[in-house]
């Protein structure tokens, strides 16, 4: 049977982190792996992670399943999270999700079952693996404008006339903020103006919320979805643990559906938990009952939002000692969106050649399209990184 399977193309990112690992030099400089690093370079567990962890071994008594939805109580914390007070709570059922790409797998099977030959409008440029989760699921892709390589901004006008030409019942993938790859994220007067769109074509809005308090801070970056919740009939939004919990590996996530009136969210909920039961039947549990512990204690979720404050600082200042580094080093270059960019991600802008040319001569490794992530930036090595990147300019 095997012998008729061939090798599978190696991942770019996981290669990357192969590479490095391997490099002897010791000034070399990972700006690929999409994880936060502290100064030193670290990715810790973080601190209220650690209490909450201690209560859990400390109280609880059983490992039994616990269904396709996955706690309850952390259902319930992340949905008052991702939608605060938008919405009809009546209307929106939310389960949990082995991570963000957990649920995106489990949407792309829901869509189908509702639509067969549903369509799925992706940004352009968009998360790599947005193109296999769903695309690989057997839904049909297409492409909206959004990021301007040149200009690095958002090609706002070119988006807008894109989804224009979405048919009706089209689905609209969104990165709720801190987009991924680019950076850069709409202006509220933007989001509305996308989300004016989305009502007039009568689009199904999918956001896809990652990076959620990254950015501005956990209400601003949920946005455009309370926005839409108060707007449209049905949406969905799949939100991820992964980074502003510090919970990369335990995989923890929700999706979260919201349909035309409570009637027609039992049925959705019913069929999603059905969708869940032919993939991996019951989500992983410790991850969620961490991210619950803390947001229904209130000591514990106050610490929780200064940590995540911490890095989200640590993000801009990398951002600002780059550029200003790149100033200084690279004159008539213009950096400049950079600082513009929120969250982990932006593209560099520099072209693949150099890039190549980065990690032979100088051991810093990004991605070939020029993202980097700027947690992999420290105090200690933006002089050398800003010298690289002058270099092969």
């Amino acid at each position: 049977m095997f012998e008729s399977l061939q090798a599978a193309p190696a991942d770019a990112i996981l290669g990357l982190i192969t590479e490095h690992k391997n490099d002897q030099r010791p000034e070399k400089i990972d700006l690929g792996v999409g994880v936060f690093r502290t100064a030193e370079g670290e990715t810790p567990v973080l601190d209220v992670v650690k209490q909450a962890e201690q209560r859990i071994i400390d109280t609880q008594d059983s490992k039994a399943y616990i269904g396709t939805a996955g706690d309850p109580a952390f259902n319930a914390a992340m949905q008052d999270l991702t939608f605060g007070d938008a919405g009809d709570k009546d209307r929106i059922a939310t389960i949990q999700a082995p991570g963000g790409s957990g649920s995106l797998r489990v949407a792309a099977s829901l869509l189908l079952r509702a639509n067969p030959d549903v369509k799925v409008w992706v940004s352009d440029p968009t998360w790599a693996n947005h193109i296999p989760l769903l695309g690989g699921a057997g839904i049909t892709l297409e492409k909206y404008p959004y990021y301007d390589t040149e200009k690095h901004v958002i090609r706002i006008d070119a988006m807008l006339d894109g989804l224009r030409k979405a048919d009706e019942g089209d689905v609209v993938l969104l990165h709720a903020c801190c987009h991924n790859p680019s950076g850069l994220d709409p202006t509220e007067d933007e989001w509305r103006a996308i989300a004016e769109v989305i009502e007039a074509r009568k689009l199904l809005p999918f956001v896809d919320i990652a990076y959620q308090g990254f950015a501005q801070s956990l209400a601003d970056d949920a946005f455009i979805v309370r926005h839409l919740a108060d707007r449209v009939p049905e949406m969905i939004v799949s939100s991820s643990c992964s980074k502003n919990f510090g919970l990369y590996r335990d995989r923890v996530g929700t999706l979260s559906l919201l349909a035309a009136d409570k009637a027609a969210k039992n049925v959705v909920y019913s069929q999603v938990n059905n969708v869940v039961r032919t993939i991996y039947s019951v989500p992983p549990d410790h991850g969620a009952v961490v991210v619950a512990t803390i947001l229904n204690d209130p000591d514990l979720k106050v610490a929780w939002r200064v940590e995540l404050a911490e890095m989200r600082s640590r993000l801009r200042e990398m951002r600002v000692l780059l550029n200003d580094a790149l100033i200084e080093k690279a004159p008539g270059h213009d950096f400049s969106h950079l600082v513009r960019a929120r969250g982990m991600f932006c593209f560099l802008g520099i072209t693949e050649d150099q890039v190549n040319r980065l990690k032979r001569d100088y051991g810093v490794y990004m991605v070939g399209s020029s993202r980097i992530n700027t947690a992999g930036i420290t105090a200690r090595n933006v002089n050398y990184l800003a010298d690289a990147i002058a270099a092969t300019l």
